[in-house]
Order: C-alpha cells, then structure tokens, then sequence
C-alpha cells in the first residue's frame, strides 16, 4: 500500500465516523489529514523524480563505459597476463601450477604431499623463455614444458 492509498484509508475513516466539521478537535484532525496527504504526494514526486534520474544516471554511466572502452580498450588487465610456471613434486610426481610471486618467494610445500620444495628464480629465468616479449630479468612466464623444481 502506497503512502497516498494510506491516506485515503485514514481520510475514509474519518469520514465514516461523521464528526461534527464545527468542532475544534474535528479541523485538527481534518487539517492533519491534509497535511498527510500533501507530504504524501511530495513524496511520491520525489520518488519519482529518483527514479528518473537513477535511469539517466544508469544511460550515462552505460554511454561512458562505452566511452573507457573505446578511448582505453576494453581492459588494460588483460594486456598483462598472469604467467605461471608448472612444477613437478619429486616425491608424489603431481604437477601443480604456481605464480612467480610463489617461485620468487623461493620455497613451497607441496598441496598435495606437503614435501618441501626450493626454487632458485635466477635459474628458472635462464632455463626457460615464455616468449611474451617482456624483460626476463623480472617478468612473467607462461607454463613452460619442463620441471622447474630445485632440490
């Protein structure tokens, strides 16, 4: 139920009850009533003017996605790829997949057999080349073929 419909229900009622229009009591009531219905319809137009604007404010913001993604390209992320390096656990031989934040840092567990695995950067830098174009003295690798392990 609207707000103007729950006026109109109080309006009713007070009718129903058939006060005496002369009485003090009875224009209080009535001026309430009005009162009510005034700030019900401010109401109403405000909502609707929210409501209009949230669907202008949702056509520009649609326009200057447009806009980004035509003056800047769909998404400058993805000109960056994560690369990862495939490593394979000596001890359970599963091959897991990790960043070069992970190799960097030097050393994993195995997720899967919790094995201590060491990894030297240097050695993996000059052991593979991801062919991404980027310096390789602190770049990304794509998933090279061979173990990258370090015992």
């Amino acid at each position: 139920m609207t707000n103007l419909e729950r006026v109109a229900y109080i309006r009713g009622l007070m009718e129903g009850l058939e006060l005496d229009a002369e009485k003090k009591e009875v224009k209080v009531i009535q001026a309430m009533v009005t009162l009510l219905e005034d700030m019900a319809l401010s109401i109403s137009d405000v909502e609707h003017a929210y409501h209009d604007m949230a669907d202008q404010l949702d056509a520009v913001d649609e326009d200057l996605g447009a806009l980004e993604d035509e003056f800047y390209g769909e998404d400058d992320d993805e000109d960056e790829e994560e690369c990862y390096y495939e490593v394979t656990c000596p001890s359970c031989q599963e091959t897991i997949c990790l960043s070069e934040d992970v190799i960097e840092n030097g050393q994993i567990d195995c997720p899967n057999c919790g094995e201590s695995l060491e990894f030297d950067i240097n050695d993996v830098i000059d052991e593979f080349s991801c062919g991404c174009g980027h310096d390789h003295s602190h770049s990304h690798h794509d998933h090279p073929d061979e173990d990258t392990q370090k015992d």
